[in-house]
């Protein structure tokens, strides 16, 4: 149907616009039970989150045990990885700086962490925390807060876009 000029303001338009739409609810409620109908977000929400944070537990350890092979598995060949310093890197860069061998990382804690499914083969999830450790001897420590988004592909979660923002200490200048 066109819609033209005042067509679509009109009390006329309203009232089969009105009239269609309760066809339709009508006639999808009368679908025998037999027929599939598509799951909703909200119906595989709970299955959905649990798988999500089940692969980013994963994740994160593998990261912080600099467990390169599994790294290799975990992340999208195409992965885009936005660093602290707002820089832009890929795959190689990423898994290079968590499998560094001058690198040694402690265990974190992560605080205010959520879950954001977007679909069935996509979603988020973003915390906070302090990364701190050694780099060639020396001590560091980093207030961050990240967002990994996540895509299954066949049926396997892999990270495709990784934004970390730095959080800045009191009385840092940085």
């Amino acid at each position: 149907m066109r819609l033209t000029g005042m067509a679509a303001n009109s009390d006329s338009f309203k009232r089969r616009l009105a009239a269609c739409a309760a066809v339709l609810l009508g006639l999808s409620s009368c679908l025998p039970s037999s027929v599939s109908r598509p799951q909703t977000l909200s119906s595989i929400d709970a299955s959905l989150r649990l798988s999500l944070l089940d692969f980013a537990d994963r994740f994160d350890r593998a990261q912080i045990t600099k467990n390169g092979p599994e790294l290799e598995q975990m992340v999208a060949d195409d992965l885009i990885f936005i660093t602290g310093s707002g820089q832009r890197q890929g795959k190689k860069e990423f898994i290079a700086g968590w499998t560094d061998p001058a690198d040694r990382f402690d265990p974190i804690t992560l605080v205010d962490r959520t879950v954001t499914p977007l679909s069935p083969v996509a979603g988020m999830v973003s915390a906070e925390t302090v990364l701190s450790g050694t780099s060639n001897g020396s001590r560091f420590s980093s207030r961050i807060r990240y967002t990994d988004t996540f895509r299954r592909f066949g049926g396997e979660w892999r990270a495709v876009h990784i934004q970390v923002t730095r959080i800045k200490s009191e009385g840092s200048a940085t």
